[in-house]
């Protein structure tokens, strides 16, 4: 989190932390006794479509691409607080990624000292083929 108490995701989109809901479970798999009573695997839940911390853009983006509800899981770690961050930074990487807006490809020419140099490679690959052919037969 930052100092000013929010989410930061990306430059311009920050999300209050009680828009996000955290649930705690026990997370599957080997462990032994302390996987059995620990509450280790996280699921944080954010809704897109009731956020007000969202502009109507960055809502209309994220609807489109992620739906109304965003939901991350993390139980690879053997303790909560740990899964609590990796749950955070993957929900912060998914909706980065859904907020990214592709520049648009602007078309250029090849400059006419690129055109020159393709030309004098085409002339020198010519020119070596052309030592590789068997010499003329002389009639």
């Amino acid at each position: 989190m930052e100092p000013d108490g929010l989410v930061r995701i990306t430059r311009s989109c920050a999300i209050d932390p009680g828009e996000l809901e955290w649930r705690f479970t026990g997370a599957g798999g080997p462990g032994g006794q302390h996987a059995n009573t620990s509450n280790t695997k996280v699921e944080l839940r954010f809704d897109v479509a009731s956020s007000p911390s969202l502009g109507p853009r960055q809502r209309a983006r994220l609807l489109a691409r992620l739906g109304p509800v965003v939901r991350v899981t993390a139980s690879e770690r053997r303790s909560q607080h740990q899964n609590r961050e990796l749950a955070l930074a993957r929900l912060r990487a998914r909706i980065a990624g859904a907020l990214h807006v592709e520049r648009a490809r602007v078309a250029t020419k090849p400059s006419r000292a690129a055109k020159a140099r393709r030309v004098e490679q085409k002339r020198h690959r010519a020119e070596t083929k052309r030592r590789r052919r068997r010499p003329p037969a002389d009639e």
